[in-house]
């Protein structure tokens, strides 16, 4: 048996047992936290991954921001950007949902509870995966499950960058890049241009 101190107080956990059982597959899950304390949150939870020895089952902690620009004293825009919170008290982890995982996600400081869970010891329910996609793609980043449903011939628009707004079909995929091929008719001809997969959705 391992002691594991949380605060003042000391409580005992298998931690040795709950580590040996390890199974399934990284999941996203949603905890929540006060407006503004998103970050210090993320850095309290990569913290204690590292001092309780989780890195094996949280894989990623993410705080989801997007690039806007900075008005001036005028509500006008400027050349500057800042980086703002998309989900305004919310913290997405990946991980595996063991109980001592569990445990010490719920128990950091700044975390005020999972979404998906009634409480009373049960546990959250994981984000399904059409869901999380595109919180992730939105931040620019690309999971190999994302790509399902996508192949060649596939009929997309372009969400953002230079052609946002322009519709057209995949004549080639590249993961290694995260990168599609996509060809659109523009004024009358059919054009071909390389768009990454983050800045792309599947048409009905």
């Amino acid at each position: 048996m391992e002691k594991v101190k949380v605060k003042d107080r000391t409580q005992i956990l298998d931690t040795r047992a709950d580590r040996q059982s390890k199974s399934g597959e990284y999941e996203w899950y949603v905890v929540n936290t006060y407006s503004t304390h998103e970050k210090n949150v993320q850095d309290n939870l990569l913290k204690r991954i590292e001092s309780m020895g989780l890195q094996d089952y949280v894989k990623r902690v993410v705080v989801p921001e997007e690039e806007v620009r900075v008005t001036d004293e005028n509500g006008m825009p400027t050349d500057k950007t800042r980086k703002k919170i998309i989900y305004s008290g919310y913290v997405f982890v990946e991980m595996i949902m063991s109980d001592y995982a569990w445990y010490v996600v719920r128990n950091t400081p700044g975390v005020t509870g999972f979404v998906g869970s009634s409480g009373k010891g049960t546990k959250p329910f994981p984000i399904p995966r059409d869901q999380i996609a595109p919180v992730l793609k939105r931040m620019g980043e690309v999971d190999d499950f994302m790509y399902a449903g996508y192949e060649e011939g596939s009929l997309v628009k372009i969400v953002n960058g230079p052609f946002e707004g322009t519709e057209g079909k995949i004549i080639s995929i590249d993961k290694s890049k995260n990168m599609v091929t996509v060809e659109a008719t523009f004024f009358g001809r059919a054009s071909t241009f390389d768009v990454e997969f983050s800045n792309i959705e599947k048409l009905n």
